[in-house]
């Protein structure tokens, strides 16, 4: 059997701690006064048998019961009969990869029994067994008691996660403007683990409302001190719903700065490919002119350069002459012509 802790308390302190779950039953069954004794059984990863064994003890709903096998449940309370089942996803942040880990708790509240099963090691709960045992006043109070610490150890857990996130999300802006191209896809990494985040948080104030109207109806004045506490945990809840909701305004804000600098990078480089090609193009023009230019009395001298007896001007006294000043001409007419086109 996965038990990491059983014990049952009376008057809100530790009365015993049987061996087994058969024990505990017909223990608590035995106590002089049962309205003020309860036993709280600590499951860890238990198997569906185990679960199954727990339930028929303890004549669990079987809803409720495969709801726990299958594990991967929502947020939520519900009561069947005189028993209330409660789902809570914790959450914490693992700094050496930076993301976000939710877990999974369940807890089974009746008249005199509080079962809770966890799927992970975390949140640690023997630390909440051990804070209640060490306030006898608000242990008496019963299974109520037991959840108040439960929802109040995975929220104040929060905490830790939300200075994780304010973190990254001061890296990630950084990152925005100093132009990191892998930027984008760790956004978008860190809005599914803020999202998910908000879909474990966000139930809660449903939840809080429904477990305060039921000790509401109490007379007790306990019970009265416990629905403050709640009350209290249920702010904190609040607080870090709004800090969430912050957090994924901020990540929209810096995908679409991130996206309005990408696109002021690429126009950039489109204005400066721009007038590369433009100046590229200026230099072939000219570039062009000159061979022009050149080409003219090449082909001149070309001409003039064959080895023909029979050439109009080859014998001609002032044949020498012409070529060049032929040759000056076209080149000096080219010029004036490309200069005037803007190509020189």
């Amino acid at each position: 059997m996965s038990v990491v802790d059983n014990a049952i308390y009376i008057d809100g302190k530790r009365a015993a701690a049987p061996a087994s779950l058969d024990r505990t039953f017909a223990e608590l069954r035995q106590c002089p006064d049962q309205g003020r004794s309860f036993c709280w059984i600590g499951l860890l990863r238990p198997t569906p048998e185990e679960i199954e064994a727990v339930a028929q003890e303890f004549s669990l709903h079987g809803l409720a019961v495969e709801d726990t096998i299958s594990a991967h449940q929502r947020p939520k309370v519900e009561r069947y009969g005189d028993v209330l089942f409660v789902v809570l996803r914790p959450a914490r942040y693992v700094d050496s990869v930076e993301i976000i880990e939710i877990g999974e708790v369940h807890l089974f509240l009746g008249p005199d029994f509080v079962i809770t099963v966890r799927h992970a090691e975390k949140p640690d709960l023997a630390q909440v067994r051990q804070r209640l045992e060490r306030e006898p006043e608000l242990l008496d109070n019963g299974p109520y008691a037991v959840l108040y610490a439960v929802l109040d150890k995975i929220v104040d857990d929060y905490a830790p996660v939300l200075d994780g996130l304010q973190a990254d999300i001061d890296e990630i802006e950084v990152q925005v403007f100093g132009g990191d191209p892998g930027v984008s896809k760790r956004i978008y990494q860190l809005s599914r683990e803020v999202i998910e985040f908000q879909r474990a948080v966000e139930p809660l104030s449903g939840m809080f409302v429904s477990i305060r109207e039921r000790l509401q109806d109490t007379a007790d004045d306990a019970d009265v001190e416990l629905w403050r506490a709640l009350r209290d945990v249920a702010d904190h809840a609040t607080r870090v719903l709004e800090r969430i909701e912050a957090f994924r305004q901020l990540l929209t804000n810096a995908l679409q700065v991130n996206a309005a600098l990408v696109g002021q990078r690429q126009n950039e480089e489109m204005a400066r490919l721009t007038q590369a090609g433009y100046e590229q193009n200026e230099q072939t023009k000219r570039i062009s002119s000159w061979a022009a230019i050149l080409f003219a009395p090449t082909l001149i001298a070309s001409v003039y350069g064959m080895n023909f007896d029979h050439m109009p001007e080859l014998h001609w006294a002032f044949g020498y002459p012409f070529a060049v000043v032929l040759m000056l001409v076209l080149g000096f007419a080219l010029y004036i012509v490309f200069k005037r086109r803007g190509w020189l």
